[in-house]
């Protein structure tokens, strides 16, 4: 019996040698390496941080099988760097991902959060698996207020700013600018008019300091639990202004209508493009019984609709296209007999309300040389008569 334990140890000393069975030395050399490579990798990923804030990209993808890659000027571009390893996605992750994080992404299989990084930059960042392993996305989130002549946005539109109530709605895809838009808005306010702001925000990504109004604004998952309860409960808290980040959900959506049919001016986002398409995105959210109730109070309460669009720049950059549509008692009238389709017609009639579809909005940009027609037609509502109109404005040789 003790031969047989002797010959065991022999054989086990033997296959170590071979490499079969790491020995304790074997064992921690590799462990160093693994804590050495984690922290080398914490070090590229500040530095390639560094690097997204100091050229303005707008997002960073971590994922497994692909250099990390930034966005910039709209356009995916990897960095001159290896494909990463599971193991380094998931330690971008235990890099940044805060503690009240770590559960959500391990039941629910992501989380959203801010991340704040060096000299007061600010990420908002997407933590989610898929096919067995971490994804990471961040998004730059810009670190000062722009204005109205920066991001281009009509001058006509302070005028509704000024308004004490009503439903103002920001539209368009995600990546748009919808969230500069509205901090633009509220900052416009914030100086003009002692107000109480409420913002309900999916992170904060702007900071708003007091200056002629009172900010104070609340983050999903850390100061609330919903967009629709925080609306709700805004109410309660003297609110003149309110914003709700998104109507992503019913409850929501009947939140922020009823805080604007109660003497509130609010501002919200939705992911579609266009007024009238906006206006039958929440028509259509609500069961068929209530239908007639939301437009009924649609037609009183929504004050406008900005849906917008960016497109790379000629010479670099992006610049906004707007679609804006002000409430008239006209078009009150279509959405109330449910005639939304010829929203746009009133929209093409009503310059002097300040209204303009987005489609002249895009040809003004190609006119001005500063989209390509290429990038102007993708985003076309109606492709056809846009490019007719370009045609109409080339002069014949």
């Amino acid at each position: 019996m003790a031969g047989a334990r002797l010959q065991g140890r022999y054989d086990a000393e033997d296959r170590r040698r071979r490499g079969e069975v790491p020995s304790d030395q074997t064992t921690e050399r590799k462990q160093h390496h693994q804590a050495k490579r984690k922290q080398h990798l914490v070090i590229d990923v500040n530095r390639i941080l560094r690097m997204v804030v100091s050229r303005n990209c707008s997002d960073i993808h971590f994922h497994v099988g692909r250099p990390p890659t930034v966005r910039l000027d709209g356009h995916l571009r990897s960095l001159d760097l290896p494909s990463l390893e599971p193991e380094d996605t998931e330690a971008v992750m235990n890099t940044i991902t805060p503690d009240r994080c770590r559960a959500e992404i391990e039941e629910r299989g992501g989380a959203d959060f801010a991340f704040p990084f060096e000299n007061g930059a600010r990420f908002r960042t997407a933590v989610y698996n898929q096919r067995g392993n971490v994804s990471v996305v961040m998004r730059l989130l810009p670190d000062r207020m722009m204005t109205f002549e920066q991001i281009g946005l009509p001058m006509s539109i302070k005028n509704l700013l000024l308004k004490p109530r009503g439903l103002v709605l920001v539209t368009g895809p995600t990546g748009s600018g919808k969230t500069t838009t509205l901090a633009t808005m509220i900052d416009f306010i914030n100086i003009e008019q002692d107000r109480h702001i409420i913002t309900i925000e999916d992170p904060i990504e702007y900071y708003h300091n007091h200056k002629k109004s009172i900010i104070s604004q609340r983050e999903l998952a850390v100061d609330i639990r919903s967009f629709g309860e925080a609306a709700i409960k805004a109410l309660r808290q003297d609110p003149d202004v309110i914003l709700v980040g998104e109507m992503r959900d019913l409850e929501t959506m009947e939140a922020a209508i009823a805080a604007a049919e109660t003497g509130h001016l609010v501002f919200s986002t939705l992911h579609t493009t266009g007024a009238a398409k906006t206006v039958n995105r929440i028509i259509d959210a609500f069961p068929m019984q209530q239908q007639e109730q939301i437009r009924t109070q649609l037609s009183t309460g929504l004050l406008a609709v900005i849906s917008q669009e960016l497109l790379p720049k000629i010479g670099g950059g992006r610049v906004a296209a707007f679609e804006i549509m002000v409430m008239t008692p006209s078009i009150s009238h279509l959405i109330r007999e449910n005639q939304v389709h010829k929203i746009t017609s009133d929209i093409q009639t009503g310059k002097r309300h300040g209204m303009m579809l987005l489609d002249d909005f895009l040809l003004r940009l190609y006119q001005s040389g500063e989209a390509e027609f290429a990038e102007v037609m993708k985003r076309a509502q109606d492709p056809g008569t846009l490019q007719d109109k370009i045609k109409e404005a080339i002069p014949e040789e």
